[in-house]
């Protein structure tokens, strides 16, 4: 939170842009769709894995809204295929034994290809009720902030306040101990757990690929280009251990705004944004750097 201030202070001064009312609701909305993702890659942290197939997910459920179908059909069906998506990654990890950086990275492509022959459709496609579910207000909360609230209430219930999140957290701890039947000797079904983890975290990439649908109004098979590295660096930023075991939602939830605040400050003060990639890059490795000298006790 102090590194979130700091940020705010240093582009308050740095930029009159920044402290406008139209700049902090882009913030807060172009905020919202790598905090929804940041939180579903939580859930496969905490067991010790990585999701790197995020970012597909989020344009593929572009490109599936903007068909033009009804919305009775497509939203549905992007929960429903996100669904699919994660079950099919936790079903390579955990049955198939394949680390879940090449299950899921094959994953990446696969829907990658898959998006871009659908040749999604700009304009006007994108169902109204997702269009309008991401702009105004309802009782003067923006709807940005209200996706937030929703979001924040339903993965706190799920990772803190349910036996799913506690098997989850048993589950990485052992993975990260070396463990790895410490949970299953007290009944929890680790692999069954492992799957449902990848199926939140398809699942929340589909809710913020509906979110940035009704933002750009259109399918795009690039919007989500590079989300999973922000995720992944989110999800660092916040405290959740890589190795699995370890996490707090509300870190999470701070180390996204962290990284947008990060990327609204270098779009104002007009920052490249290959540059913006390499130093997104460089806070991961030495966030992970960092958790590794700690977990060795150097």
């Amino acid at each position: 939170m102090l590194i979130a201030a700091a940020i705010a202070f240093f582009l308050s001064i740095r930029t009159t842009q920044f402290l406008a009312p139209e700049n902090l609701f882009n913030l807060v909305a172009q905020a919202m769709p790598l905090v929804i993702t940041a939180i579903g890659q939580m859930f496969v942290v905490v067991v010790g894995g990585l999701d790197l197939s995020v970012g597909s997910v989020i344009s593929f459920t572009t490109a599936v809204l903007a068909l033009g179908a009804p919305d009775y059909i497509t939203i549905p069906a992007v929960f429903a295929l996100a669904a699919l998506v994660g079950m099919t990654n936790g079903f390579v990890v955990t049955r198939l034994n394949v680390h879940p950086i090449i299950a899921t990275l094959a994953m990446q492509y696969i829907l990658l290809g898959i998006t871009r022959l659908m040749r999604p459709v700009s304009g006007g496609t994108v169902p109204d009720i997702v269009i309008r579910s991401v702009s105004g207000s309802i009782f003067g909360i923006p709807m940005p902030v209200l996706w937030g609230i929703i979001v924040i209430l339903l993965a706190w219930k799920l990772l803190h306040g349910s036996r799913f999140g506690l098997h989850l957290f048993a589950i990485g701890g052992g993975i990260a101990a070396g463990t790895e039947d410490a949970a299953r000797n007290f009944g929890v079904s680790d692999k069954r757990k492992i799957m449902l983890a990848y199926v939140a975290c398809s699942c929340f990439a589909a809710l913020a690929g509906v979110f940035l649908a009704g933002r750009i109004v259109s399918g795009d098979p690039n919007v989500g280009l590079l989300f999973e590295l922000d995720a992944i660096t989110a999800v660092a930023i916040g405290g959740t251990q890589l190795s699995g075991g370890v996490g707090s939602l509300h870190g999470t939830v701070i180390g996204a705004l962290v990284l947008a605040l990060l990327s609204n400050g270098m779009n104002l003060t007009n920052v490249s944004p290959f540059i913006q990639t390499a130093i997104k890059g460089s806070i991961l490795l030495l966030v992970v750097g960092l958790q590794s000298r700690k977990k060795m006790g150097l």
